[in-house]
């Protein structure tokens, strides 16, 4: 997906797993300067750089060519970042994960969720439509429809 703008989504990441870009940039030896470039946008990161980075963020480089799929390509509302330091939110990633699924990757992907649903309301949803979104959430992982 050569235009989908990479800064958003290494952010979501970065806080869906309570890191610090400091913390980051020790983990992937890469300096914060370069890691908030590239969060904010700046610079085009080789795939060595991105490698380290999602291995200092324990999840994996994934890089494929064919049909794009739904993105969000916008910056990480407030009320997302907000919701996604939450206890609340940890506690439905933890749900959601279940056995054998990466926390930190639910978590990358509920932020993505979450952005996508912001553009698509077209204004940020308050805490408490966060909170009624996590709990419908974890409802679904804890009594599947059969």
């Amino acid at each position: 997906m050569p235009n989908e703008p990479i800064g958003p989504r290494l952010r979501a990441l970065r806080q869906a797993s309570g890191r610090t870009v400091a913390s980051v940039a020790a983990d992937a030896g890469l300096s914060v300067p370069y890691i908030a470039n590239l969060e904010n946008g700046r610079g085009n990161p080789t795939t060595n750089a991105l490698s380290r980075l999602a291995a200092a963020l324990g999840t994996e480089l994934s890089i494929e060519f064919g049909s794009a799929s739904p993105a969000a390509t916008g910056p990480v509302p407030q009320s997302v970042v907000k919701l996604s330091r939450s206890r609340r939110f940890q506690e439905t990633v933890a749900a959601l994960a279940g056995s054998g699924e990466e926390q930190q990757e639910v978590a990358a992907r509920l932020i993505s969720a979450c952005v996508l649903l912001t553009e698509a309301l077209g204004r940020e949803a308050s805490e408490h439509d966060w909170w009624r979104l996590l709990d419908a959430l974890t409802l679904m992982a804890e009594h599947p429809a059969h």
